[in-house]
């Protein structure tokens, strides 16, 4: 074979395989069409073997070295390399965690040059050093613990600082660079490095080393160039989530310390409300200052709730409840408030307070109307899932019971106003029971509606 031949045959085996590697990403990519930046790095990572457009590489020649190697065994490896390229764009779509990306791009680049070990090499500015975040080979105690210079006397240092790929085949002879320590502990002869980009800014260097006397050439260095191509987008992708999660972590803080203020002023109301009712002598109006304070009290106790925990977004509505009720037992003197509560139905926020709110005007309406400000009068609560999507609440008392024409759609008390609107608001439905002594009011309220805000 001539070497026109040669270079034709190189050219087609390159471009043919290029063509079925993107063909390949393009079918398997298909699940995760939104992680678009993901899918153009696979093929960026891909076209990278055949671009012009990066720096020129500093190599370090062998002496005498022969021209490149154009036999089938070569075009072969060519081939070998684009297929690694795609299976690991494949495995960055795949969602693997950082971390097994860093391993799993030192893996295949070691396996893509016949190389023996290869590193990522993260950069410590502080330090002015690289530490082997990932790598293959190596024996134990390397990675995640050794250091490698970054100054311009490192092969590596240099190829972060000036964006150059270095190849050095020559690693026993290279007056160019400082041999690192760890390199010769191996006994490695020959090393290549990429420049490793992530988020507009260097994350560090990928490596490969080999013990082999073969000299790597400029298309391996595309080969590695490629992976780190993909790689950066990893790299760029996992700083982005970090930046999003500590951006949502601070949100929760700041909503945590919100419902702990809200919580600690609305009690200062409800502190105010009742020192108030000390200079009123009108019965009936310390009785409503009395009502609304309790409702204060209500929404006070679900911010209080909501900053001890973990998921501002919904409440367990059975453990707000029991504290509303227990709350009312303690302040409303004459009635006895029992509670039997299934805990562990979550629902939003949202629907847990008007929940709770109804419960508080009914328990108030009982101690009200039922026993007429008369000691020893009890009233029940239950709360439990009927089925999948819908809980009930029940409210009983044994009190005098209900006017004969009291009617649920037209409340005439605030206290049933109140109830009535909220349970529209909630979607619920609410019935009456009328047994021989009392009320028993019935509320089936669903865990959630089609509309988003509750």
């Amino acid at each position: 074979m001539t070497d026109a031949q040669r270079d034709g045959a190189l050219c087609w085996m390159r471009q043919v395989s290029i063509t079925r590697a993107i063909e390949a990403i393009n079918v398997i990519a298909l699940p995760f069409r939104k992680n678009r930046s993901i899918c153009c790095a696979i093929t960026e990572g891909i076209s990278a073997m055949t671009s012009a457009d990066n720096p020129p590489p500093v190599v370090e020649p062998a002496p005498q070295s022969p021209g490149p190697n154009l036999t089938l065994t070569a075009l072969e490896q060519r081939i070998k390399q684009q297929e690694i390229l795609a299976e690991f764009g494949v495995r960055a779509l795949q969602g693997a965690s950082f971390d097994e990306l860093l391993n799993e791009a030192a893996r295949l680049a070691a396996e893509g040059l016949n190389a023996e070990f290869s590193k990522v090499l993260e950069y410590i500015p502080s330090e002015n050093k690289f530490l082997v975040r990932a790598g293959f080979g190596w024996e134990e105690g390397i990675i995640g613990a050794a250091f490698v210079a970054a100054d311009l006397a490192s092969p590596a240092g240099f190829a972060l600082r000036t964006g150059r790929p270095v190849i050095s085949n020559q690693l026993e002879n290279e007056q160019r660079f400082r041999t690192p320590e760890i390199l010769q502990r191996h006994g490695v002869r020959r090393a290549m490095n990429v420049i490793l980009q992530g988020d507009g800014r260097p994350f560090g260097v990928l490596e490969v080393d080999s013990r082999s006397e073969t000299d790597f050439v400029e298309h391996d260095l595309a080969f590695l160039q490629g992976a780190a191509n993909l790689l950066g987008m990893a790299i760029e992708r996992e700083r982005h989530q970090r930046s999003l999660t500590a951006a949502l972590n601070h949100h929760k803080v700041l909503l945590k310390e919100m419902n702990h203020r809200i919580k600690n002023s609305l009690t200062m109301v409800a502190s105010m409300l009742n020192l108030q009712t000390n200079e009123i002598a009108d019965p009936e109006a310390i009785q409503q200052i009395e009502e609304a304070t309790h409702r204060v009290e209500a929404i006070a106790k679900a911010h209080e709730q909501l900053s001890f925990s973990s998921n501002i977004e919904s409440m367990d509505v059975g453990a707000y409840i029991k504290t509303i009720c227990e709350n009312l037992d303690a302040s409303v003197a004459h009635i006895e408030v029992n509670t039997q509560v299934d805990e562990g139905i979550e629902i939003s926020t949202g629907r847990a307070i008007p929940a709770a709110l109804m419960v508080n005007e009914l328990i108030t309406n009982a101690a009200k109307y039922a026993y007429d400000g008369e000691r020893g009068g009890k009233v029940w609560i239950t709360l439990a899932r009927s089925d999948q999507n819908n809980f009930v609440i029940t409210v009983r008392d044994e009190g005098a019971g209900l006017p004969k024409d009291f009617d649920t759609a037209k409340p005439k008390s605030l206290g049933m106003r109140i109830v009535a609107l909220l349970g529209r608001q909630l979607d619920a439905k609410i019935s009456v029971r009328r047994p021989a002594s009392g009320s028993e009011f019935i509320i089936s309220v669903p865990i959630s509606t089609p509309d988003s805000s509750l």
